[in-house]
Order: structure tokens, then sequence, then C-alpha cells
């Protein structure tokens, strides 16, 4: 499974606590309603982090503009949640690469090859049986992907020439990151394998962590790791390096829904694909930008996305 950042946003997370606390993400103020909520209850859940608080509100307030009432419950790990998915909660914001590989380690252990590649499209085909198994039906997944990234300062890509990480073939680097980065695919063992990257030391210093931050600007490594949708990074005077070997797999944005409970509010679809057809990449990274940087309340960001995308 991709190294997700949940200890690196823990801190983070704390700020917007209020904005998920509760079980009602929205407001009256935040939300218009297409009518008065005769369409039912549907529960909503996710993990607690400013992303996902982020796109959980775009989902509640889509939906309550829909007629639904809406019940949103963020929580700690996605162990939790699926525990009550599908059954209790009938939908989550989910990751096209998560919640494949979850599924694929409950039914075949923790062992099990992925079966995930880089294209959302080929994994989700490959993980059909799975998702029909566990009565999860998905939606149209977004182009918007939040996949492991490796930055490095503005200065050192201007110096050396680089746009991908391809360009860093031959060149000995100390790389900051998660502890658990080395030998993975989609961390140390895929820069070095397949990238040619000569890690010459690994520096645990967590996922997108103001120490891993720093020791890239302190030029004590010069690769760090962090995600596709890190806002924060233009203002520090950091920059992305493209994956253009496809070492991580696909974990595009994507709609998980209750297949029984879909059966009988086909009408979700359309607002759903809609939003996923409107988000890309830079656009989720600009608004997680305005939270994480200009600390601007989830549920706002998602109002003015969603209004400025004529979706509400």
């Amino acid at each position: 499974m991709k190294i997700r950042r949940w200890a690196a946003v823990a801190a983070a997370s704390l700020f917007f606590l209020s904005a998920c606390a509760s079980d009602d993400l929205g407001s009256d103020d935040n939300s218009s309603s297409s009518s008065s909520g005769d369409k039912g209850a549907v529960t909503i859940s996710g993990q607690s982090f400013p992303e996902a608080t982020l796109v959980a509100s775009m989902y509640q307030q889509l939906l309550e503009h829909e007629g639904y009432q809406v019940t949103v419950q963020l929580v700690d790990t996605r162990d939790v949640y699926m525990g009550q998915f599908p059954g209790d909660v009938q939908i989550v914001p989910e990751y096209v690469g998560g919640v494949l590989d979850f599924l694929n380690a409950k039914a075949n252990g923790a062992d099990a090859a992925s079966i995930v590649t880089s294209d959302a499209a080929e994994s989700i085909s490959a993980g059909e049986q799975l998702l029909s198994d566990a009565g999860i039906t998905l939606l149209d997944p977004s182009t918007a992907t939040d996949q492991n990234a490796f930055f490095v300062t503005q200065k050192y890509a201007d110096d050396n020439g680089l746009t991908n990480l391809s360009d860093l073939s031959g060149k000995k680097v100390v790389l900051a990151a998660a502890p658990d980065c080395e030998g993975r695919p989609d961390c140390e063992g895929g820069l070095s394998n397949v990238y040619g990257i000569d890690i010459t030391k690994i520096l645990p210093l967590g996922f997108a962590s103001d120490q891993t931050y720093r020791s890239v600007l302190k030029d004590e490594s010069q690769l760090g790791l962090t995600s596709t949708t890190d806002g924060t990074l233009a203002d520090q005077g950091l920059v992305l390096l493209n994956d253009d070997q496809g070492i991580q797999a696909a974990q595009n944005l994507v709609p998980a829904i209750s297949t029984d409970w879909l059966a009988d509010h086909e009408d979700v679809k359309d607002p759903l694909n809609k939003l996923m057809a409107a988000l890309t990449t830079e656009k989720l990274t600009e608004l997680n930008g305005r939270i994480s940087v200009d600390r601007e309340q989830p549920d706002a960001v998602a109002q003015d996305f969603l209004s400025s995308e004529g979706l509400i």
C-alpha cells in the first residue's frame, strides 16, 4: 500500500478537527439545497486528514444540494471506516490504489501481490471481482491523483537541469523520507532500481514532515518525499520532479459507494462523476494550499470550488 502521510499531517489535522468533529461538516450557510431533503439519509465516512476533509465536504454539499440528509463521520484509519462500509456507511471518498490494495490484502493476505498499476482504469478492471465481493461500486475516477512524489529545491533543479526523476539517473543523492522507504518499489527501491539514482543515505525524517522539508532546504538531503497534491511546496521554494517512469501506483480520487444502496439511489452518480471530472491534481493542490498555507476552512474552500465550477 502506498505510503500515506497520516503521521505527518496529524498535527495539521488537529487544526481542522472542528470542521469534522460533528456529524455535519457543512452548515445552512455553506450549501443550498435543490429540494427539501426528502431523498433520505446517507452517511459519508473517510479519514480525517485535511485533503480528505475537503473532499468529504464537497461530497456532502453536493448531496445536500440534491436533497439528501448527509452525515459525515471522519476517522483515523481506513481499517475503521471499512469496518462499517458498506453497511452503516454508504459513501466513501477513496483513492483507487488505497481501496483496492485494502480489499486485496483482506481477501488474499497482507503479502498478496498488488493488483494496482500506475493506470487507474486498468487497476479498477483488475479489482472488479474484489469490489463485487465486497459490495462496493467505484464511480468514475478523477484525473486528480494523490501519489507519493519527490521534491528538490528549485535552485537544485535549476542548477542540475532537473524536471523528471530520470534526470537524476547516476547522481548521488541523500533522500529524506518515511522510515519504511528503503526497498519499497514506490520509494527508495524504485528510485534505485528503476531510475538508477544512487541513494547514498536515507534520512528517516517522515512523509512530508517539517523535518523532511528543512533537511532538503538546508541541503542535508537533496531529495524529499511528499505527495503530488502538497500545497506547501511553492511557498518553500521546493518543486516536484515528475515520475516519468511510473513507479507510483494509481491513487486517483474516486467515489466508493455501497452497491446495494446505489441501486436505489442512482441519482448520486451524476453529481459525483461531474465533481471527479472537474478536479485535477493541479486544482486539488491549489485547494490544499488554501487550507494548509492560508488556513482557510475546508468547508468554505469546498463551497467556493463547487460554486465556481457550477456544481451547486
